[in-house]
């Protein structure tokens, strides 16, 4: 059965290390957990309106919550050693590695891939991949733009394929779709 974790960021403004919130889902033999789900203070706690707007964390939300560094030991347990997924994988990874780089934290070990490209392969009829487009067309009940609930559709959307295609597995699924699985911080994950 399928073992991988999923994540999602949510940031506070354009810039990858303000993050906001993160969630993570864990996929045990082919079962959803939702595992670990927190706000964070970005730096400076400076927020885009748009932003906000997008995914309803304001400013006042984030007042007391805690910096990266802070949730940064419980985070790293839910990915260290594991396979994760992320929707757009590049983004998530690479506000991963801002934070991280901000905060003078070591890099995790753990291998991604991205269910962009997974939903390409398998659904490439669908007019695009985008979460809210995915989610709609394998009927899953998601608010897009809350970390949760995203890292939820990210989990299940190799499970979906894997139904389809008749893979009981990630590394199963990812080999018969010829999708790298890629260790983080080295070469196409984020800059060290």
């Amino acid at each position: 059965m399928m073992n991988f974790a999923a994540i999602d960021f949510e940031t506070a403004t354009a810039a990858r290390d303000s993050a906001c919130s993160v969630a993570v889902v864990e996929v045990v033999e082919g079962k959803l957990y939702d595992s670990y789900y927190t706000l964070i203070q970005p730096p400076e706690n400076k927020y885009n309106p748009f932003n906000t707007q997008i995914h309803g964390i304001t400013r006042e939300d984030t007042r007391y919550a805690p910096s990266f560094a802070k949730i940064w030991p419980e985070l790293r347990e839910h990915l260290e050693g594991k396979v994760v997924v992320a929707h757009n994988a590049p983004f998530d990874m690479g506000v991963l590695g801002a934070c991280l780089m901000r905060a003078g934290l070591p890099m995790p070990k753990f291998s991604y891939c991205d269910t962009v490209t997974i939903s390409r392969k398998v659904w490439p009829k669908l007019e695009n991949h985008k979460l809210n487009t995915v989610g709609s067309f394998l009927e899953i009940d998601f608010k897009h733009h809350n970390a949760l609930d995203d890292a939820r559709t990210c989990a299940a959307i190799p499970l979906k394929a894997g139904e389809e295609l008749h893979m009981d597995s990630l590394p199963a699924l990812t080999g018969r779709l010829g999708i790298n699985v890629k260790p983080f911080g080295v070469r196409g994950g984020c800059r060290r």
